[in-house]
């Protein structure tokens, strides 16, 4: 007897035009990436669940008053959506500002890219523009926190909480413009719940959180992305099977990261999958 096939619903939607079916429950995102459509995002990552914080993947929905994120608004059947109107270019362009004004970004290649396509110019709030300009904080030869850096986008509370680790080390602190991400009571890592899995840097998408070996390399002037070649393998600590990506820079590993869509890991890994490699 041949087991039952649950059968898939599809919906319609139309984006810039075009119809595109996907699969009910997948989001407009999903729908504008199975359409070829390159949206930005910051706060969205495929092995996590969307917050809507960065506001960037916002696309026009007919019949909607707002804007609506794209990550997280499921696509329904008859939707007529434009993802490069001028009010959707306006408001991607906006954010796009505020955050490379406040921020470093000098690290964010992904968001730099975006920032160039929509036209960004950040000397239009550099007049009284605050920053943190706060020291690098450096607490072990492992990773790094430059608050400089950091968007808010949420990914590293999430991937330290309910979407990975179940640490709970970090969270959202403070109001306004003193909002950071910190440790409970601002104490040192050390001194945290931390487990040091890395997973929170695996998500950054501003390099506020990297490896320690990366940071020391980019002070020396000798990082070479460019140069560097990854290599894929299992991870020798255990049976799981955990994947992990050698990023290899004269013959040396420099960091490790894991692929979000392996099945075992969903892009996160422990402690010796991150950062015990020395060994080689």
């Amino acid at each position: 007897m041949n087991p039952t096939v649950e059968k898939v619903t599809q919906v319609t939607v139309r984006i810039d035009g075009a119809d595109v079916t996907v699969d009910e429950g997948a989001t407009i995102l999903d729908a504008c990436t199975q359409h070829g459509i390159d949206t930005p995002t910051i706060c969205y990552a495929e092995n996590l669940t969307p917050v809507n914080a960065c506001r960037v993947c916002v696309v026009e929905v007919e019949g909607n008053r707002t804007l609506v994120p794209s990550c997280s608004r499921p696509a329904e059947d008859g939707m007529e959506i434009q993802t490069d109107s001028d009010r959707v270019r306006h408001s991607r362009r906006m954010v796009l500002e505020f955050l490379g004004t406040a921020n470093d970004l000098s690290e964010a290649s992904e968001i730099n890219e975006w920032s160039s396509q929509y036209g960004v110019d950040t000397t239009r709030y550099a007049e009284g523009a605050e920053r943190f300009d706060q020291p690098v904080k450096i607490q072990d030869n492992l990773y790094i926190r430059d608050y400089d850096k950091c968007v808010l986008c949420y990914k590293c509370v999430d991937a330290c909480g309910e979407e990975a680790q179940f640490t709970f080390a970090i969270a959202m602190s403070g109001r306004g413009f003193d909002n950071r991400i910190s440790t409970e009571f601002d104490v040192t890592l050390p001194d945290s719940a931390c487990v040091y899995c890395g997973n929170c840097i695996g998500v950054c998408p501003t390099n506020a959180l990297q490896f320690k070996t990366e940071f020391d390399l980019r002070a020396a002037d000798n990082w070479r992305e460019d140069d560097q070649s990854v290599t894929r393998t299992v991870c020798s600590y255990c049976g799981v099977g955990c994947n992990l990506e050698l990023h290899v820079q004269d013959n040396e590993i420099v960091k490790v990261t894991s692929p979000a869509d392996h099945e075992v890991t969903h892009g996160h890994l422990c402690i010796k999958g991150r950062f015990g490699w020395k060994y080689v």
